[in-house]
């Protein structure tokens, strides 16, 4: 993961992303006579992954030295006290992935892929641009991370998964929350303002749907503090919570971009949880 002068540029360009696929993502079908031919299918398909990769090639060799040294591999650790950002960074890979194959995914779904098609090729076209990043990297002082390409693939499976079953979606979210109080302007990459989480929609289930508890969701979340603060000690934290079913509330209103916007994203102070610091 990019770090010091370099992190606020490469988010820039991580997170300029992340929005567009947001944006992307609650497109309305378009009125399709007929599923679009695998010919154009393909066509878009590559389309879209080789225009993502013009993108990262023009600012990689703008901004981050691409091609500028013999290619390189490290072995960064996962989750461990003593990883870069104690495994943070990597749960950030899982996630714009998955974010960036759901909204492209959307963008298929508009130009009339099959949902199915729309799925699978959202996935390997996010996977295949953040795949060609962490290569890039590799001709770079950054180094390839093999955990970074592992985290990538798990995010685009976690997409395609999420999209192509809306009886999933109902169920289970994949989130990411940014705080109020920003330690930098790199957003994507300020990990002692984030945490990642799963969130269980109660409403998704036939049992609670017509009761109380459709208003409930259940979350399991993941943090780091203190890695980017060199006086503060390093702390990585696994909590559950309980929380407000956001997304229902706002799609119930007829606020469904509003709606879609919170499956990804989890507004601070709208649960209550119990958290657990882990040892060395």
């Amino acid at each position: 993961m990019k770090s010091g002068a370099v992190d606020a540029l490469f988010c820039s360009s991580r997170t300029a992303m992340l929005l567009a696929v947001l944006a992307i993502a609650p497109a309305v079908m378009a009125q399709c006579p007929a599923p679009i031919a695998p010919e154009d299918r393909l066509r878009r398909a590559a389309s879209v992954t080789l225009t993502g990769a013009g993108v990262i090639t023009a600012w990689g060799v703008a901004h981050w030295d691409y091609f500028s040294t013999r290619p390189s591999a490290s072995t960064e650790g996962w989750f461990g006290q003593d990883s870069p950002e104690g495994g943070a960074d990597k749960l950030g890979h899982l996630f714009t992935t998955y974010a960036t194959a759901q909204g492209v995914a959307s963008l298929y779904e508009h130009w009339c892929f099959t949902p199915e098609n729309a799925a699978r090729y959202g996935a390997l076209s996010s996977f295949a641009i953040f795949g060609y990043m962490e290569l890039g990297d590799a001709f770079s002082d950054f180094g390839f991370s093999y955990e970074d390409l592992v985290a990538n693939a798990f995010g685009a499976l976690a997409g395609y998964y999420r999209y192509r079953y809306p009886s999933l979606a109902r169920k289970v979210d994949l989130r990411w929350e940014f705080g109020f109080q920003p330690n930098q302007i790199d957003v994507t990459t300020d990990y002692d303002n984030s945490k990642y989480l799963v969130a269980l929609k109660l409403n998704g289930f036939d049992t609670f749907k017509q009761g109380f508890l459709r208003h409930i969701e259940l979350h399991t979340g993941y943090y780091t503090r203190g890695y980017s603060a060199p006086d503060e000690p390093d702390e990585r934290t696994l909590y559950v919570g309980i929380g407000l079913n956001l997304t229902d509330l706002f799609r119930r209103r007829g606020y469904n971009k509003s709606a879609t916007f919170l499956n990804y994203y989890q507004p601070p102070g709208t649960y209550l949880s119990a958290e657990e610091t882990l040892g060395d």
